[in-house]
């Protein structure tokens, strides 16, 4: 049996309850008559690893059959939610106890509720996160967008990551077709980045050789809000892919402008993989200069030129002593 090597991200849906300051796929909710469909999913390849998001993917009340479809052909699965929907994810997590949650927590209480605009939702998706913790569920952690607004708790959100024991994913501010935005846009980028300079340190002194990796990442994300070209070739449509709720395949989440590849309700699999369009959209993604740097197009990079983010990790545990600077990138102060 050949290796799975795909990274996919299902956009089950459109809708959703939150009210993000940075997103506004609220505005343009899909129909439930129009999403992506059990029998859509089951002409999907075999991949690696299956992100499932939204909107909000937990609004659609057959996740679990989604679920349990994928991992019929993904070998890793996790959930992207604002964990509102508590009593859907606990069960689901019992019934798929591999499955991965993460969820969106955009700074303690006052600035998530401010950013997210679900009220109480700080609290919401906490507890959520604690209760997943109770039930020493495997795959656990939250992730946040980092901004103006919310910078400051970076650090502080971390820490609580430490004490519950769970991952600590990481973003910043996109503009695309995707978020519905064209404004986004970090004003004092300075300060943003000596938060993520003290995020990378914590990381470095780490234990984990994951969060040294992660680090990088966050490196990355610096490297990004300064406009500087990716530190890494973006290979997404060759061995990555989204899918979202209408069952367009697009090259990432990450253009102006949705890049059709093909329709998988109307195509196979085969046929639209190795279409003369999809090909037309490799060349238009290779070609792309919006320099993006999120998780889903940085992480199967960082897997297929691991030398380039590991020899960074080894300089920085074995000669810089698990410190990182910001006066090492030039491009600070410009």
């Amino acid at each position: 049996m050949a290796r799975r090597t795909l990274y996919g991200t299902v956009i089950v849906t459109y809708r959703c309850n939150a009210r993000c300051n940075m997103c506004d796929c609220f505005k343009d909710p899909t129909k439930p008559s129009e999403e992506i469909t059990l029998e859509d999913i089951k002409k999907l390849p075999e991949m690696a690893f299956t992100n499932i998001t939204g909107g909000e993917p937990f609004i659609r009340q057959d996740i679990p059959e989604i679920v349990r479809e994928l991992y019929k052909k993904s070998d890793r699965i996790v959930i992207s939610t604002n964990g509102y929907f508590t009593d859907r994810i606990i069960a689901l997590c019992k019934e798929f106890p591999k499955v991965g949650i993460r969820i969106s927590i955009e700074g303690l209480q006052e600035t998530n509720d401010k950013i997210r605009g679900i009220p109480d939702g700080f609290n919401r998706g906490y507890n959520t996160l604690k209760t997943l913790v109770k039930m020493k569920h495997p795959d656990v952690g939250f992730g946040m967008t980092v901004q103006d607004m919310n910078c400051a708790d970076l650090v502080p959100l971390y820490d609580i990551s430490n004490e519950l024991g769970m991952e600590f994913a990481t973003a910043t501010l996109h503009n695309s077709f995707y978020f519905r935005k064209t404004d986004n846009k970090i004003d004092d980028k300075l300060k943003v980045a000596q938060n993520f300079e003290n995020l990378i340190n914590e990381l470095l002194k780490s234990k984990s050789p994951k969060k040294w990796f992660r680090a990088y990442f966050n490196h990355g994300l610096i490297n990004y809000i300064y406009g500087n070209k990716r530190l890494l070739p973006c290979d997404m449509s060759k061995n990555a892919f989204f899918i979202d709720p209408f069952c367009d395949v697009l090259p990432c989440n990450g253009m102006e402008k949705k890049a059709v590849m093909g329709n998988l309700r109307e195509q196979s699999w085969e046929e639209l993989w190795n279409s003369k369009q999809a090909d037309e959209v490799r060349v238009c993604a290779k070609n792309c200069e919006r320099n993006c740097w999120m998780i889903g197009s940085a992480s199967p990079a960082m897997h297929k030129y691991i030398w380039v983010p590991g020899w960074w990790v080894i300089k920085h545990k074995l000669f810089k002593g698990s410190k990182y600077s910001l006066k090492e990138n030039k491009f600070i102060g410009k």
